[in-house]
């Protein structure tokens, strides 16, 4: 948020891990992040990193010291729930851990967002469902089986 015009990652940069997630998905994610090339200055993130399965953590963490030697420029970013910091993952990089908690007010966030989100020329898109002509959106309940 301190870059406003600045994009959103892509869909190269984020690694959403759920339990399903497979050490190749991992493997080619961590391979895009840590070996040199060309691609700017981008921060990869893993979400969620504790999810993963106790084998693919384990598969990571060796890809990870394997390949971290082939380049020292890298940025790399693993969130996890702090109530699973002893899963594998947090565990193993638990010497760079950073305790962080959001320091922008939620209206400031919803904006920066807005900004990013929104359609620039409104046609007959998808977007136009939304608010704001926005191009995700939110549908949520306090009641289940609403069909939302």
């Amino acid at each position: 948020m301190n870059s406003p015009n600045q994009p959103l990652p892509t869909f190269d940069e984020v690694l959403l891990c759920t339990p399903q997630t497979t050490a190749e998905q991992v493997g080619l994610f961590l391979r895009r992040c840590l070996i040199p090339c060309n691609r700017g200055e981008k921060i990869y993130t893993m979400l969620y990193a504790d999810e993963l399965s106790y084998d693919v953590s384990c598969r990571a963490e060796e890809l990870f010291q394997h390949l971290q030697h082939y380049n020292s420029t890298y940025r790399l970013v693993i969130l996890c729930n702090c109530e699973r910091e002893h899963s594998y993952i947090p565990s193993v990089f638990s010497q760079y851990k950073v305790h962080m908690i959001p320091q922008r007010p939620l209206a400031e966030i919803q904006r920066y967002l807005q900004h990013h989100y929104r359609v620039a020329q409104p046609s007959s898109s998808a977007a136009s469902v939304f608010k704001g002509n926005m191009c995700v959106g939110i549908v949520s309940s306090k009641r289940a089986g609403v069909g939302k």
